[in-house]
């Protein structure tokens, strides 16, 4: 009789392992579920965003050039006659001559506010527009780097969960458990593993303070330029050039914040196939 109960109890015992190891199974794949789920979805709107402020910054970008093309344009056409006139000793505008020229050092600027008019008045208007085009970008970019701080603790308890379901599915082969199908939810997600999420972070961030500079050096660039336009002072030619010297950093920079979302893109993309193919296998 004691034999016969000791045997039962030892046919028990394996059916009751395996019924434990199966529970143990469906837990860690439960928890990979629910870790690893609605990343993509997450990457999906980081996607979007990069790409409709590589649009803006692109947009910000055509205004700025366009800014400095005017601006150019404006001084050389300003201030390239006002020299030709002091080169000329004959020249003698509406009878003024060149030594009443020199001696008013304000007539320069009463020729300046004839010739000027709408050109000064488009390098504001496309600074302005330069100047508002970063400024969204910036709260775009803002917008992405709190989602990468999402997508990084996202990603690493993905991680986490699967590195778990791997320790449970050894336990589990060792005790004949069907494991065929977490094998291939662990090969899938495991890829997280290996991507570098590092590079979205740094596009982000970079997109980001292009794109904040941009919009002071703009902002700095409208300011300039409308002094320029209506300056009553000696060294309005100055004023002028540092209106363009300003219209040509806020381009560089917004050109630089284009880069940084176009190649955001192309790294979110990376991580997006990944996110896929382990959502892909959990569903």
């Amino acid at each position: 009789m004691f034999y016969q109960i000791l045997f039962f109890i030892a046919l028990f015992i394996p059916i009751g392992a395996r019924a434990d190891d199966g529970a143990g199974l469906n837990l860690a794949l439960q928890k990979t579920y629910m870790a690893c789920v609605g990343i993509d979805d997450l990457l999906g709107d980081m996607k979007k965003i990069a790409g409709i402020n590589t649009g803006v910054a692109g947009v910000g970008t055509v205004a700025g050039a366009g800014a400095v093309i005017v601006g150019i344009k404006n001084h050389n056409d300003l201030f390239g006659d006002l020299r030709k006139m002091e080169n000329d000793e004959n020249f003698s505008p509406s009878g003024v001559g060149m030594l009443t020229i020199r001696r008013n050092p304000n007539f320069q600027v009463n020729i300046k506010s004839k010739k000027s008019g709408n050109l000064g008045n488009w390098r504001t208007g496309l600074l302005a527009a330069n100047t508002a085009a970063n400024v969204a970008g910036a709260i775009l970019a803002t917008k992405n780097t709190s989602s990468d701080d999402e997508l990084n603790a996202r990603v690493g308890d993905c991680i986490s969960a699967v590195n778990n379901l791997q320790n449970v599915i050894i336990q589990s082969r060792a005790n004949g458990v069907d494991v065929t199908e977490a094998t291939e939810i662990y090969t899938a997600c495991s890829e997280y593993k290996y991507v570098d999420l590092s590079k979205i972070k740094k596009r982000a961030r970079g997109a980001k303070v292009s794109a904040i500079a941009g919009g002071v050096v703009g902002g700095a660039g409208v300011v300039t330029s409308q002094i320029a336009n209506h300056s009553d002072r000696v060294n309005a030619e100055k004023i002028d050039t540092a209106a363009n010297v300003l219209a040509g950093g806020a381009t560089a920079l917004s050109g630089a914040a284009t880069v940084f979302n176009a190649t955001e893109i192309s790294v979110i993309k990376k991580v997006a196939d990944v996110a896929q193919n382990c959502e892909k296998v959990l569903k």
